[in-house]
This record gives structure tokens, sequence and C-alpha cells, in this order.
């Protein structure tokens, strides 16, 4: 962003975006107190993070059961995009908090994705990162002093929300245009941006929705209200941030459309967006006349899984939402096989990542 742009400090806007007009009383978020995230305690960095050129040199040793499941998984994520079929992802946070962004943008160049999707903490994860090569506060620091979440640059993507919702875009798609697009980021930034904060996304590099934007492969957001640390701050628009994030509901709903010559869906550390997310979608499609038909799921996490009692109300697993829909309920409606890869997506990811790029 030029460097002459006027800069306007966002909390001298004295208006409630969040108007209300009931017998309640509301929190005045014009109260916030905000700090430069460039000076927050993160636990993340740039170099901690895991390359593609890194995985080639690691050794990595599962289970031959999980490394089974696995090899099965990339042969069928390969083989679909061979034969033109949809490929999902839905990460939770932690993928991206954990450092393996640079694995899903390789992924996403190689069009081994046709979609990508998170919830909003995946997103906000990913435009630290692309902002100042770092995220993942230290959260212990802040609580106490009633500092959590409160770093001013979120008020970038309240904007964004707010403009993209004018134009009518999709949560990720808008994110990712403000990052790698220098016109609509100003149009963003020009009335929020202060001395203090950079205007420019230094590492656009690792940022996954930077990726998915420029291969033209969805990056979907699934967001509730008061989730999200933006939801704190006096420039949330609820609004603007459920018409976005609603936008791509429906652009994820058209990609789960294409599954009726089968495909693959990988849920990695969600328990409970990407399942639900996945469960309306397919129904949805289903209802449409688009019903998927020998659909391979894959859910990764570290929980036990017992598919024989799947069905009983009385056992805990039957309430993880992950393990019921994504590998349970899904696979068994729609003609199709459910995984379960249980371990460390730090060892299980990165083993997919690999065997699949070698099977290309």
């Amino acid at each position: 962003m030029a460097d002459d742009i006027d800069k306007i400090d966002f909390l001298n806007k004295k208006e409630l975006i969040m108007e209300y007009s009931g017998k309640y009383s509301i929190f005045n978020s014009n109260t916030i107190k905000t700090y430069p995230l460039r000076t927050r305690q993160n636990k993340v960095k740039k170099d901690q993070l895991i390359f593609p050129e890194q995985i080639k040199q690691w050794n990595l040793s599962l289970s031959e059961h999980i490394t089974s499941k696995i090899n099965l998984l990339a042969k069928s994520v390969v083989d679909c995009r061979q034969t033109n079929k949809p490929v999902v992802l839905f990460s939770g946070a932690h993928l991206i908090k954990s450092g393996m962004g640079p694995l899903i943008i390789d992924l996403a160049k190689h069009q081994l994705l046709t979609l990508v999707a998170g919830n909003g903490a995946t997103a906000i994860h990913d435009f630290e990162l692309a902002l100042i090569g770092e995220t993942s506060e230290y959260v212990p620091d802040a609580l106490g002093k009633g500092q959590f979440g409160m770093a001013y640059e979120f008020a970038y993507i309240n904007e964004a929300l707010s403009l993209g919702n004018k134009y009518k875009l999709g949560y990720g798609e808008l994110l990712g245009k403000m990052i790698c697009d220098a016109g609509f980021r100003s149009d963003i930034l020009w009335e929020v941006v202060r001395d203090s904060s950079p205007g420019n996304f230094s590492c656009r590099e690792i940022s996954v929705l930077a990726a998915c934007y420029e291969n033209s492969v969805p990056f979907t957001v699934h967001a509730g209200i008061g989730v999200d640390v933006i939801d704190q701050h006096p420039s949330f628009d609820g609004q603007a941030k459920g018409g976005c994030s609603g936008r791509d509901f429906l652009i994820f709903t058209n990609e789960i459309c294409k599954f009726t010559n089968g495909g693959v869906v990988i849920n990695i550390g969600s328990a409970v967006q990407g399942p639900e997310v996945l469960l309306k979608a397919i129904s949805m499609a289903a209802n449409a006349g688009n019903t998927p038909h020998d659909i391979l799921t894959a859910d990764f996490d570290l929980r036990n899984y017992d598919s024989e009692k799947m069905t009983d109300e009385s056992f805990h697993g039957y309430y993880f939402r992950d393990q019921k829909s994504i590998v349970t309920r899904i696979p068994l409606a729609f003609n199709g096989n459910g995984l379960y890869i249980q371990g460390d997506i730090k060892q299980t990811v990165p083993l997919l990542y690999k065997t699949i790029m070698e099977l290309i």
C-alpha cells in the first residue's frame, strides 16, 4: 500500500457498528483498547513452519495400521484429481498453528485440492502469518491483562468483511484478495491502518488464503459469532461476517454437489465445525438431486475411535461429531468408506503430503 495513504484511527469513530434497538443493555465496544500486533508475544514464527523441501528428508515412522490408511487416502486423492473428481479439505486452526500451511499451499498449487475450508480461527492464524510472519498468541500472558485477542490489526479483517459484504463476496475469497490485490487492499486499509501497523502482507508466500486465491481454489470460512477474536473489536460487523461466511457455505455446498461419481473429503482437527458443515451441505446436495456416491472420508484426530459403538448413545464417542458424521454416518449413507487416522497431525499430515507427492 502507498506510504501516503490517509491513516485514521478507527477508535476515533464514536458510532457503534452493531446498533441495537431492543429493551436490553449491550456492551459498548468503543471502550475496547488495542495494541499493535507486532508487539504481541507469539508462539509460532515463520522459521518454525514445515516446508515441502523439509519433508523429503524426514523419516516418518508410524504404525502399519495408520500408514496403510494414509496410503489408501493418498492414492484416492491422486486418483480423484487425475479423473477430475473433487478433493475437499476442512481444517481446524491447529493445522495452521502447527506450521503445516506450506504443505497445504503446495497441494493447492498442484491442483490436488479443489476446495479448502476452515473455521474463523483458521483464517485468522493464516492472516497473522501473512501479515507479520508470526501467529498463536501466548494466551496466559494476555488474558489476565484484558489483552487477549486485542491486537489492533484485526480491524483489517473486519473492514475487509464490511467491504466484501457490500461486494457480495465470500469470506475466504475477500481475505485472499486483500492479501494479493494491492488495489483491493488499499480500498480496505486506507481508513483503518495506523502508523504503528503494517500496510502490506510481508509474508504472503506462507499464506494458504493467498495461495488458494492465486490458484483459483476456493477457501471457504465457516464462522460463528462470538467465537473469534475479531468479534471483540469495535470494528466488528456481525451482519458482514455472517453474510460473507454464509456465501462461503453455499460455495462449499456447490463443491459437495460434485461428488455424484466419487471424491474425497478430509477433515483435519475440526471436532465440530467441519463435521456439521459437511453434514448440512451433503444433505442439501442430495436434496437437490446431486446425491454423493462412492465418497471417501477421512478424519485426523488424537482421540480413540470405536466403530462398533457409533450407534450406542451411552458411549461417549457417539457424541464426537467428527467420528460419528465424518467417519461413520456420511460414508454409510452414500455408499462410501470412512477412515479414522489417529495420531499427532505433525506426523500424520506430513506423511499424507509426502505420500501424495510421491504418487504424482
